[in-house]
C-alpha cells in the first residue's frame, strides 16, 4: 500500500455503520411481528447456519461492546442451558431440522466460561435437534485464551470444531490494564498451541486498535507479538467507542484514546505488515494467508459479511439461538430480547424469545446486495447488479454515484461502465463509501450518538 496523507483522510472521520448487515440493527423495530418471523422459519429450505449466545464473563472488559452478563453463579450459568434447550425444541417444530448445517457457531459472552462437560452437552443437544451436519461445515468457537483448558479442547475436537478464535486486542501491559484484561502473551500462546495440537488448522486472532493508551510505536509490537503465533486470519477491528450505549466504556479518559491520524496511521502499518509478512486483507479488517478459503470465495465473487464478520458459507438461514441473538434469511432480520427475565418468561410460555426485527422490501433488499458486495470485495459489478435486479444502476443509484465523485476524486474510487473499484487506499475508508448507498442514514445526519466513528 502506498504511503497515504493522514490529514486527507482524518476528515472522513464520522458515525457510520460496520454494516454486518442492511438495513442495521437500528432499523429492527416491533413492526416486525413474531407471527412473521414463525412464517419466514416455516418456509425456509435453505442450508442452516446455527448461532448460538453464551453471554456470560466473570468480570468487565471495558473496550467491549457485546450483549453480557457478568457472574460467578454456576447456578446461572447451568438455568441458561436448560432454557437454550427449550428454545431449541421451540425452533424444532418450526424449522425442517433435517436441513443441512452448513456453520455452527458458539458466541458471547466468553463460552469457555463454562465448563467442558456444560459445552458437551449444548453441542450434544443441538446435534441431537439437528442431525444433519455437513463434511464441510464449519464449526468454531470464540475463545478467552484466561479461561481455556484441555478438557474443553477434548469436547470441541469430539464435536469436529476446525476454526476457534482467540480474543487478543493487545499485549501491551499499560493497555491491557486499562481495559481491564490482563492477558499476558505466553498464556495467549499456550492456548494456541492447545488447539494446534488437538488438529486445530484454523486459528484467528482478534486483535483492537483505538484502544486507550495504545500509540503507533506499541501497536507495532502488538502486531509482532500477533505474528508469532502463526494465525491463519486476523481480524483487526477499530474499537467503537459508544460509551452512551456502554457504561463500561465511560471508565475510559478520552483524552488517552488515539487521535483518528494516529489510527490511521496504525491501521495503515498493519496493512504493510501483514501483507509483508504474506497475509493479505480480506474486506475491511480481516487478514488472511493466501491458501485460505476465503480467497477462494474472493475470485468466485462468494464471500460474504454477516454478523460474525467475513464467511464463505452465504445463503445459509442464520438462525440465532439464546439471548440477543440475531437470525437471517433472505427477506428478514430477526432478534432474541436482550433482557434475561423476557427472555426466561417467554420460553416459559411456550414462545420463542424474539423481540424485534425487519421485514426488508424490494429497494432495502436491492440495497442490501449493493452494499453487502461493496464490502466484502471492495468493488460492485453494476451489470451483474441490473441483471439481478432488474434496474438502470445510475438512474437508481442516481445520488449515491454524485456522492461518489468525492472520493473519486480523491483517487479512493474507479468507476467505469461496468464497475465501481474501491482503490487500495480507499479500503481504508469503505464505510464512508458504502453511506451513500444507505437509504437510512438521512435519518442520522444530526445525531452523533448512532453509530461508532468510521476512522
Amino acid at each position: 500500500m502506498s504511503r497515504i496523507d493522514l490529514d486527507k483522510y482524518s476528515k472522513y472521520s464520522k458515525p457510520g455503520p460496520r454494516y454486518t448487515s442492511y438495513p442495521t440493527a437500528l432499523e429492527f423495530s416491533e413492526a416486525f411481528t413474531y407471527d412473521e418471523y414463525l412464517g419466514y422459519l416455516d418456509t425456509s429450505t435453505n442450508q442452516i447456519s446455527l448461532y448460538i449466545h453464551l453471554p456470560f464473563c466473570r468480570s468487565a472488559c471495558y473496550f467491549c461492546g457485546c450483549n453480557v452478563v457478568f457472574t460467578s453463579k454456576e447456578e446461572k450459568l447451568s438455568s441458561y442451558i436448560e432454557y437454550l434447550k427449550k428454545e431449541i425444541d421451540i425452533l424444532a417444530t418450526h424449522l425442517d431440522t433435517t436441513r443441512e448445517v452448513i456453520q455452527f457457531h458458539f458466541g458471547g459472552g466468553t463460552p469457555t466460561f463454562y465448563k467442558a462437560f456444560e459445552l458437551d452437552e449444548i453441542v450434544s443437544y443441538v446435534k441431537s435437534k439437528f442431525p444433519n451436519w455437513s463434511q464441510e461445515a464449519e464449526i468454531s468457537c470464540e475463545i478467552d485464551p484466561r479461561f481455556f483448558n484441555e478438557e474443553q479442547m477434548k469436547v470441541f475436537q469430539k464435536h469436529g470444531f476446525n476454526r476457534i478464535s482467540f480474543g487478543v486486542q493487545d499485549f501491551d501491559p499499560k493497555v491491557q490494564q486499562e481495559i481491564h484484561r490482563i492477558q499476558p502473551f505466553d498464556l495467549t500462546k499456550e492456548a494456541v498451541d492447545l488447539a494446534r495440537r488437538y488438529g486445530i488448522e484454523s486459528i484467528n486472532v482478534d486483535l483492537i486498535y483505538g484502544l486507550p493508551y495504545q500509540t503507533f510505536e506499541s501497536f507495532k509490537k502488538t502486531l509482532e507479538m500477533a505474528y508469532q503465533l502463526d494465525p491463519d486470519r486476523l481480524a483487526v477491528f477499530n474499537y467503537a467507542h459508544v460509551p452512551w450505549l456502554k457504561k463500561t466504556m465511560r471508565k475510559f479518559d478520552e483524552t488517552t484514546l488515539p487521535s483518528p491520524d494516529i489510527k490511521l496511521a496504525i491501521f495503515s502499518h498493519t496493512i504493510e505488515f501483514f501483507e509483508s509478512h504474506g497475509y493479505k486483507m480480506v474486506g475491511m479488517d480481516h487478514f488472511a494467508k493466501p491458501e485460505d478459503e476465503l480467497f477462494t470465495a474472493i475470485e468466485k465473487g462468494e464471500l460474504h459479511r454477516n454478523f460474525q464478520g467475513y464467511t464463505t458459507k452465504g445463503g445459509a438461514n442464520l438462525v440465532g439461538i439464546g439471548l440477543t441473538s440475531i437470525g437471517e434469511g433472505i427477506g428478514y432480520y430477526a432478534q432474541n430480547t436482550k433482557d434475561m427475565s423476557q427472555y426466561e418468561k417467554a420460553l416459559d410460555a411456550e414462545k420463542l424469545p424474539f423481540e424485534r426485527g425487519i421485514n426488508l422490501n424490494d429497494d432495502d433488499m436491492i440495497r442490501q446486495a449493493v452494499i453487502m458486495e461493496l464490502m466484502a470485495n471492495f468493488s460492485i459489478d453494476i451489470k451483474r447488479v441490473e441483471a439481478e435486479r432488474n434496474i438502470i444502476f445510475r438512474e437508481y443509484f442516481a445520488d449515491a454515484m454524485e456522492a461518489l465523485l468525492e472520493f473519486v476524486e480523491g483517487d479512493l474510487v474507479t468507476i467505469t461502465e461496468d464497475k465501481i473499484s474501491v482503490s487500495d487506499t480507499g479500503t481504508l475508508l469503505i464505510r464512508n463509501i458504502a453511506m451513500p448507498f444507505d437509504a437510512y442514514m438521512s435519518k442520522y445526519g444530526g445525531n452523533k450518538k448512532s453509530f461508532s466513528k468510521t476512522v
